[in-house]
């Protein structure tokens, strides 16, 4: 095929932006020099891509009903068989809609992807389907992933299966309450400022991000090379250490791999945590919105890590502070060069490039007004800092990026793991349609005062959680060396026996018929409420007269007995206001 040739005046108008002036006889000298570099771009394009090969049949799916999604956490419902044996086999997997699955969506979230398809699979969904797994489909996930609230993704909201109408916490928000929900066994998360372990946090499951580059982030849409982690979420240590040992490893496609370290982390599962030196992070509690019930069961967590024989101690890394500064030009100004100017690949690293999602991504910047408000004012200031200051503070953060490594490492040497609250909060409540810029924005960042740090350092970073606060859960974050995550298996291991695996939250959102063919009659989203739902069955039987509209718990209880409805718990979801749970059977 022939490329496209510039004209003289697009050569001239190229060099005037960049600041060169040109007559327009040395633009048509240019223009006759630049033909034979052209002719090598027919060359490429008459070329195949060479991309990895896909290995397990599959149709594109379906996008999810109403009934399939009750707390919109399902992107799209698709069905893969993965191989007849293999270590998970009778495991079922959500991914990320910020990782390739050929054939079928990513839109990661945001409206300006939608009708993008990968051709290929990303690695570690080729190596799950190897293990046996069976994958389900694809979860939501939040706006181009900028978000540690649920609120940003399009097209709707993500509700926390602990509790409705608050947040799960992002931007993995989608594989969070698919996880907590018990919709899937594991899911996978992505981790650029705490998006595994934030809606780990605010679900009550498990999220490990592994140390940077231990898992391959080739067929994940990348926000920045540098702070890019996936990992697995999952209800128990166990089935996340297991999943782990599947995803682990270099590909050979992915630069941010340096000769990683793979382990056998499930054996180390039962190894306790009897002599481990763990050390109590003073400045993980001083955040200016800690919740003192937070910070009470995390310490409380440690006195339990005490009582099997561990020993603990508070300690102070004051870097620890400068981290969370670091880590914001970075990402900022680092995802706006990679993520949107480089239109989500960037340049200048070997490796496996989609070519196709830099085709479709570039289209953005024609939608650019539906962007999501928390991408919009981190691409703002990211362009700020590159064209005021020349990307002098993206570099200078990565500079510093290796002054507090060293600090933590410091401590590493002598202390197995730090302890400290993942978030400063419990999960809250979504932002209303149509809520200020400044309530959208503070729900997006609000929790993030301890984890972006590690996305800085690389080090394996886990939540696991350790209690409630008034029904809400608390996540515990562990964090050790490069390449310890079975380090922290071992002492999230030991907490999880101690105290207990927290279950996946109550089957939400059922209200069937009593029919031969049930029929979901309650999903996330209605404007019409649950009670109004079982009074227009009732109607239908006669049970009631038309026009009602509200009904009590009591009442709506008697209905679902006399109407033969079998309701295990319902959600009230009111024009105004947050949904209610109302549990009662009948």
């Amino acid at each position: 095929m022939t490329i496209t040739r510039p004209t003289v005046d697009k050569v001239l108008e190229i060099a005037k932006g960049l600041g060169m002036t040109l007559t327009r006889a040395e633009a048509e000298e240019y223009h006759t020099l630049m033909q034979a570099n052209l002719d090598a771009y027919d060359v490429v394009d008459a070329e195949p891509d060479f991309t990895p090969p896909v290995m397990y049949p599959r149709t594109s799916g379906h996008a999810p009903s109403a009934a399939e999604n009750p707390f919109g956490a399902w992107a799209r419902k698709v069905e893969v068989e993965g191989a007849a044996s293999g270590k998970l086999k009778g495991k079922t997997v959500a991914l990320k809609d910020n990782v390739a699955l050929a054939g079928g969506p990513m839109t990661n979230g945001a409206s300006t992807l939608e009708g993008f398809v990968p051709v290929a699979d990303a690695t570690f969904v080729t190596r799950i389907l190897d293990a046996g797994a069976k994958i389900e489909g694809k979860a939501v996930c939040e706006y181009f992933c900028l978000s540690g609230g649920s609120h940003t993704s399009k097209p709707s909201m993500v509700h926390n299966p602990r509790k409705m109408g608050y947040s799960a916490g992002g931007s993995s928000s989608g594989s969070a309450a698919l996880v907590a929900a018990g919709e899937v066994d594991m899911a996978i998360g992505g981790d650029q400022g705490g998006s595994i372990r934030m809606p780990a946090s605010y679900c009550g499951i498990t999220g490990m991000q592994a140390t940077h580059g231990l898992v391959p982030n080739t067929g994940v849409m990348p926000i920045e090379s540098t702070i890019d982690h996936t990992g697995p979420m999952t209800m128990s240590v166990a089935d996340n250490a297991l999943m782990l040992e599947v995803l682990a490893g270099a590909d050979g496609l992915d630069p941010r791999q340096f000769a990683p370290k793979v382990d056998s982390y499930t054996s180390a599962l039962d190894r306790g945590v009897s002599g481990m030196k763990i050390g109590v992070l003073k400045e993980g509690f001083v955040a200016g919105n800690m919740m003192p019930g937070v910070a009470d069961a995390v310490k409380e967590a440690a006195e339990v890590y005490r009582g099997l024989g561990a020993l603990g101690e508070e300690i102070s890394i004051p870097e620890h502070l400068l981290a969370a500064a670091v880590w914001t030009p970075i990402a900022i100004e680092g995802l706006q060069w990679q993520m949107m100017q480089g239109n989500g690949m960037g340049m200048n690293w070997k490796g496996a490039y989609d070519v196709g999602l830099m085709d479709f991504h570039a289209g953005w910047r024609g939608k650019a007004d539906d962007l999501s408000e928390s991408l919009k004012i981190c691409m703002m200031i990211g362009q700020y800092g590159i064209d005021h200051y020349n990307g002098r503070y993206y570099a200078k953060a990565q500079n510093l990026s290796r002054r507090v490594k060293a600090a933590y490492d410091a401590v590493f040497a002598e202390y197995d793991l730090l302890l400290m609250p993942t978030l400063p909060i419990t999960a809250s409540k979504l932002p209303e349609p149509g809520a200020p810029i400044s309530e959208v924005i503070a729900r997006a960042f609000e929790m993030i005062a301890n984890t972006s740090q590690f996305d800085v350092t690389g080090h394996p970073s886990m939540s696991i959680p350790c209690g409630e606060v008034d029904g809400l859960p608390v996540g515990l974050m562990l964090t050790g060396a490069d390449y310890a995550e079975s380090t922290i298996y071992a002492a999230a291991a030991a907490y999880e026996a101690t105290v207990g695996m927290t279950e996946i939250a109550p089957k939400a959102a059922v209200v069937e018929r009593a029919c031969n063919e049930p029929q979901p009659l309650v999903h996330r989203g209605d404007q019409l409420g649950v009670e109004h739902q079982v009074a227009a069955v009732a109607q239908q039987r006669g049970d009631l007269p038309l026009g009602l509209r509200q009904l009590d718990a009591q009442r709506a209880g008697q209905l679902v007995a006399h109407a033969g409805i079998a309701v295990l718990q319902v959600i009230r979801i009111r024009p105004r206001g947050p949904p209610q749970l109302v549990q009662f059977t009948g």
